[in-house]
């Protein structure tokens, strides 16, 4: 890959992880629009790090107090808000976990295709829209309960399906439960980092196997690009957002959903 090819995929994975609009899509129109090849399985891991390492940066207090409060209470009757919050982290990681473990195989060869991305990014680009337009929108996520954290964990198993957007189908759940929407924000990136963490070691094992040559170069600017373009799209998405709402997100996926289908059938 060339630095600017370097630095473009890096930007994508950085900032579609965590905005509402599909890493998938997007990662499919540098290959139909230049023709670039795949960036390979060491490439993969070190955008994944970039990304790991802003969502962790940026919530290092919060994860700091959870870590800390799960480790002390999350084993007792009296939990605190920091000790629940730990846990219904955690709960909600282990639907997503099981499917993808079990599903992982069968989605690679089956669902990655332009043409179920470009559906699933117009399907559930208007389901975000529909639960936007008519939650009632008055939960703070210290409010959060475990039914709520089990129901936005189920919602985001349908993230495997490539065009859906983990963030977009986490911050839909919330909306739907009632979550003010900087705190379905707050709560789908701190999901986040467990489902990043995994994907970057699933990615670190196939590398190991593959015997792959790396281009150290490439891994270095891809990491830095990925962190920078991440920690900026998670502090620009939540001084925004309570403001903004989802319709300027709902919007773009449709148009994305639109050029991908014209890829498919032109």
């Amino acid at each position: 890959m060339t630095l600017f090819e370097i630095i473009i995929l890096a930007i994508i994975q950085g900032v579609t992880e965590f905005l509402p609009i599909s890493s998938s899509g997007h990662l499919l129109l540098p290959a139909e629009l230049f023709g670039w090849v795949s960036q390979g399985l060491a490439f993969d891991v070190a955008v994944h790090v970039g990304s790991l390492l802003a969502v962790m940066i940026y919530f290092r207090q919060e994860i700091a107090q959870m870590t800390v409060a799960w480790v002390t209470q999350g084993f007792s009757k009296q939990q605190s808000t920091d000790s629940k919050l730990a846990w219904y982290v955690i709960v909600a990681t282990i639907p997503a976990v099981i499917i993808g473990f079990l599903m992982k195989g069968w989605i690679e060869e089956n669902a990655r295709t332009a043409l179920v991305i470009a559906g699933t990014t117009i399907i559930f680009g208007l389901l975000l829209w529909y639960a936007d337009a008519t939650a009632k929108r008055e939960q703070e996520l210290e409010g959060l309960t475990l039914k709520q954290a089990i129901y936005i964990g189920l919602a985001q198993v349908l993230a495997l399906i490539p065009g859906t957007s983990r963030s977009g189908i986490t911050m839909t759940a919330g909306l739907m439960l009632g979550l003010k929407r900087e705190a379905c924000a707050r709560f789908s990136f701190l999901l986040s980092i467990p489902v990043i963490l995994g994907a970057g070691l699933l990615a670190t094992l196939d590398l190991l196997n593959a015997n792959e040559a790396v281009d150290w170069y490439a891994l270095l600017y891809g990491a830095a690009f990925s962190f920078v373009s991440a920690y900026l799209c998670i502090y620009l998405f939540l001084s925004w957002i309570s403001r903004i709402g989802m319709l300027p997100f709902v919007i773009y996926r449709l148009a994305l959903g639109v050029i991908l289908l014209w890829f498919v059938f032109a």
